[in-house]
């Protein structure tokens, strides 16, 4: 095994076990340099949510800071960031300075004494978000088994979520504390809450939230009935209209954020 495939092989490794802990990360790559630098094109690293380099290697501490703010705004955006790292000088050639962002492209100043350019893509892993059924009802079974499939980490409780992580809440108790589940529910931080029942249902439920004291903003907030209008009959059916709503929902959230 040559040392790249070393290289690689220990990256996938780390990756995998941030993964598995439902961590963020990112990885980052250099894409091309100018001059003299250390590190060349293709050279890569796995960077934790703070920006420290877990395995790999970009070359010296020029690309550092440059990195670390690439990585904290990829993580936070969502977004993959491309960075360019040039001295001082040739960001004037260019017309830029260091911060400024120009197509797509981020510009740093590269202090060292080499003065060689280096341009380095970052790439944000965050973890799947969160989906919280909540209830033990056939809809709830069936969409905590198909959720999966469409990348949800599905959680059957209200657990601290990971930072980074958007959190989506279904409750499909159908009548087996439905109350109480709306209100440990209203009293969190969700990207999306819907109830799986009647508009007339909720709406007596509704009443009984306002009267204990849940904010009506939250409360109207609640999707009730879940899921989209597809005429569907069936527990199977009912749990595959309201993960349409989901990846919906998931996709207008990630198209906000980079607007």
């Amino acid at each position: 095994m040559t040392p790249a495939e070393i290289l690689s092989s220990d990256l996938a490794e780390a990756a995998q076990e941030l993964r598995d802990k439902d961590e963020p990360f990112a990885f980052a790559t250099i894409v091309r340099t100018a001059g003299p630098t250390a590190a060349k094109p293709g050279a890569k690293a796995l960077l934790s949510a703070d920006g420290t380099i877990l395995q790999g290697w970009l070359g010296g501490g020029c690309t550092r800071g440059a990195v670390k703010r690439a990585v904290l705004q990829a993580l936070q955006d969502g977004t993959p960031q491309l960075v360019s790292v040039a001295p001082e000088d040739l960001l004037a050639e260019k017309g830029v300075t260091a911060g400024d962002e120009v197509d797509g492209t981020r510009f740093a100043r590269n202090g060292c004494p080499s003065r060689g350019t280096v341009d380095i893509f970052v790439e944000p892993c965050l973890p799947l978000p969160q989906l919280v059924v909540l209830g033990a009802s056939p809809v709830a079974q069936a969409l905590s088994a198909l959720a999966p499939q469409f990348q949800w980490s599905v959680a059957a409780s209200l657990s601290e979520r990971k930072p980074h992580q958007h959190r989506f809440v279904v409750i499909a108790t159908q009548g087996q504390g439905d109350l109480d589940a709306l209100k440990s529910t209203l009293g969190r931080s969700t990207s999306f809450v819907a109830f799986v029942g009647s508009r007339r249902k909720y709406a007596a439920l509704a009443e009984k939230l306002a009267a204990a004291g849940i904010a009506q903003s939250a409360i109207d907030a609640v999707q009730a009935p879940a899921g989209l209008d597809l005429g569907a009959v069936t527990p199977e059916e009912i749990a595959l209209s309201i993960l349409a709503q989901l990846v919906q929902e998931r996709r207008a959230t990630v198209k906000q954020q980079n607007v």
